[in-house]
């Protein structure tokens, strides 16, 4: 049976003014390019923004990684930032690392989520796109959707769910991974991930080896030795008749966490989901933000999207996250609202630090 490959593949290529949002001539730009992709490379395709992060949903039959896919993604990319670069935007082609396509664009910049899998008779499938936070702030939601009894009731009373789920996590910084089995190991899954900065959820299995969850888990920071902006996770979550329900899939978004990125990405800031309209990051560059486009698969094709963020269910942890935002902004360039050094040397201020080197003095016994 011909499998169905979704990809999404996110890039920041400029914006205005500063880093707010997608100008629309890049979106128009993209979502012309793919659509004249359609019917040979892909099969359906879909364009949107999240803040400053121009996103680009694929469908399409060759699988992950697939170069042809990957190159269509990266030329998309590169024309936006040329145009970009024109129009003077800000940070135009910001996270095209490399100069030319080498295979996929991995380890190039742009960042990727992608899952292949058996259609379903119905098959549900939510895109999640952030801005301004690095990809370990899905940890938390993958965690309450996969592994969490209190957040998704079907762990307890689906037969198809009972046996729980497999996560796979990645160590960014020493480039190796680990699988747990939830719920035995449970714990130690949480002694990792709540470490967000270092330890990030790739893939979400069935314990049958059906494809759950798919994660971007590219760090800009420590592929170009510099910073370069916040990474901007991609996430896809496939929903019902044998893994979460839709509405266990996205209630977790309404407890307002504190994830790392924000203003420079240096900061801490609560993790606000809006509708598409509202994903434009101007409150001290954000906060940051995550949206959700609910669609369903058939045949390949993108039937929809919904804006699943887009409801005023979701207004109470909108208002508590503005509330946290002034709490936060309160404290200026202290800590919490500042990440911690560790984390901050992979920002900019690695560069003040080299100014002071030399006058800095022992201190005697």
């Amino acid at each position: 049976m011909v499998k169905t490959t979704v990809s999404v593949i996110k890039a920041d290529v400029g914006s205005l003014p500063g880093h707010s949002r997608t100008h629309p001539k890049l979106l128009e730009t993209a979502a012309r390019m793919l659509k004249e992709a359609e019917g040979s490379i892909i099969i359906d395709s879909h364009v949107t923004h999240c803040g400053d992060d121009l996103e680009l949903i694929m469908t399409h039959t060759r699988g992950e990684d697939n170069e042809e896919i990957h190159k269509l993604a990266w030329n998309v990319f590169t024309e936006c930032a040329r145009i970009a670069k024109e129009m003077k935007l800000y940070g135009a082609g910001q996270d095209l690392l490399a100069d030319a396509f080498s295979g996929n664009v991995k380890g190039m910049g742009p960042g990727v989520a992608e899952m292949e899998f058996e259609e379903r008779g119905s098959d549900p499938v939510l895109v999640f796109m952030a801005d301004k936070t690095e990809p370990g702030a899905w940890n938390y939601f993958l965690y309450r959707i996969f592994a969490d009894p209190f957040s998704t009731s079907g762990l307890v009373i689906d037969p198809s769910m009972h046996d729980g789920f497999t996560f796979e996590v990645h160590d960014v910084i020493e480039k190796r991974k680990i699988l747990f089995n939830t719920p035995e190991e449970s714990y130690s899954l949480l002694a990792y991930i709540g470490a967000p900065s270092r330890y990030v959820i790739k893939y979400v299995w069935k314990r049958n080896g059906e494809i759950a969850a798919s994660t971007s888990t590219q760090r800009l920071n420590l592929m170009a030795g510099r910073y370069v902006g916040k990474d901007d996770p991609v996430m896809v979550i496939r929903a019902q008749s044998g893994f979460p329900s839709v509405g266990e899939v996205i209630d977790p978004f309404r407890t307002p966490i504190l994830v790392a990125g924000w203003m420079r990405g240096s900061h801490h800031g609560p993790f606000m989901p809006v509708g598409v309209c509202d994903a434009n990051c101007t409150a001290f560059d954000g906060p940051p933000r995550v949206i959700c486009l609910g669609f369903q698969i058939c045949n390949g094709k993108l039937i929809g999207p919904a804006d699943m963020f887009d409801d005023p269910a979701f207004d109470r942890v909108r208002d508590r996250c503005c509330e946290l935002t002034d709490v936060l902004r309160a404290h200026g360039p202290f800590e919490p609202h500042r990440l911690s050094l560790e984390e901050m040397e992979y920002t900019t201020l690695p560069g003040v630090e080299k100014q002071f080197k030399d006058r800095w003095e022992d201190i005697p016994e």
